[in-house]
Parts: structure tokens; sequence; C-alpha cells
């Protein structure tokens, strides 16, 4: 049985703030992330994994190729994945700044 396009687009969004999270947010199971990030230190994959809106975009990608059937779809949805996470994870952290930035509120 086919899943429908919503049911596939929400899990998309969430397994995207799950992964995110996992990577950016904590030390993983038995610390496996917090090796991996221990060791790509301060190149590019590093700070990659320390901010949440960027690496959203890697994983969302993914999620693209699950749900596209043709290359326009796949930039709409990998946008809108990674786009729906970072709310999530807004909304979950409040109005502060993400990564730094000047708050969002003005």
């Amino acid at each position: 049985m086919a899943m429908e396009t919503w049911l596939k687009c929400v899990l998309a969004v969430l397994a995207t703030w799950r992964v995110t999270h996992l990577v950016v947010h904590e030390d993983g199971p038995f610390d496996f992330i917090l090796r991996i990030r221990a060791a790509a230190g301060s190149t590019w994959i590093g700070k990659l994994m320390d901010c949440f809106l960027c690496f959203s975009v890697w994983v969302a990608a993914v999620a693209g190729v699950w749900l596209a059937s043709n290359p326009a779809e796949f930039v709409a949805f990998w946008l809108a994945v990674s786009g729906a996470a970072c709310l999530i994870e807004q909304l979950r952290v409040g109005d502060g700044p993400p990564h730094g930035g000047p708050p969002l509120n003005g």
C-alpha cells in the first residue's frame, strides 16, 4: 500500500528534525556523535555539525530524494522539509537568534 504524500512529508520533516537534532545537540548513543564531532574539530564538517540550520539542509536532501519524482519536486521538497524542521527547532528553543544571528522578531 502506497503511503500518502502528506504522510510522507510529515515523516520526512520529523525525521529531518530528529537526525539534525541528534547530530547538532546530542552526544548520541555511546557518545558516537560526540566522538565524530570532536574528530571533525573546526573543519567545515565540524562547523556544519554545530549549526542546526546548516545541517538540516543536508539531511533534508535525503528526504527530498525519497519524496520527489522529478528534479523540480526535489528542490521544492528539499527546501520545504529543511524549512519545516528549522521551524520546529525555532519553536523548541524560543525567540532566540539561530546560530548567533540577530533576533528573528526584529
